[in-house]
């Protein structure tokens, strides 16, 4: 038995034809990817929080520059495969087990500390300067609002240590 609407026309051939047509769109977009492209869209974000960035920093002497950094109040907390992880505070590296020249002697890495002084004048007393044979410059005065002063490692990584000014 037929159904009808209320204006008396049958509802099978509409069922028919509108079975026929949702088929023929989900088949176009099947075809042209929609669904993928709009499950991607709604897709939950993904959390792309960053933690930490750490810098490869190269040795020319891996064991002298482990102990360099110790030397100056770095944490070594691990050492495996080439890569030592030093930490202090909130600041981080890898030392790595490899130098290019050329890559050492270009290589700059830049420490923001609360007081500069303080700095200078513990590296100063750490012994680091005469031990390993290592440059350090005087306090200065920058264009961009900071005092700092560089160290230089024993690969020949230079150190810019700094302190924001107003």
């Amino acid at each position: 038995m037929r159904r009808s609407n209320a204006q008396g026309i049958s509802q099978k051939p509409l069922e028919g034809l509108l079975t026929v047509f949702l088929n023929s769109l989900i088949q176009k977009a099947n075809a042209n990817n929609y669904f993928h492209h709009q499950a991607i869209k709604k897709a939950p974000m993904k959390n792309l929080r960053i933690t930490e960035i750490k810098a490869f920093v190269p040795a020319k002497d891996f064991n002298i520059s482990k102990q360099f950094y110790q030397d100056i109040g770095f944490t070594m907390a691990s050492d495996g495969d080439g890569i030592a992880y030093f930490h202090l505070g909130h600041v981080s590296f890898l030392l790595q087990d490899f130098c290019a020249e050329s890559f050492a002697d270009n290589f700059m890495m830049h420490i923001l500390v609360e007081d500069v002084d303080a700095w200078w004048q513990h590296i100063q007393a750490s012994g680091v300067l005469e031990k390993y044979d290592v440059k350090m410059t005087e306090i200065e005065k920058q264009a961009w609002k900071m005092r700092d002063f560089c160290l230089i490692d024993p690969s020949g990584v230079l150190w810019r240590i700094g302190q924001n000014i107003d």
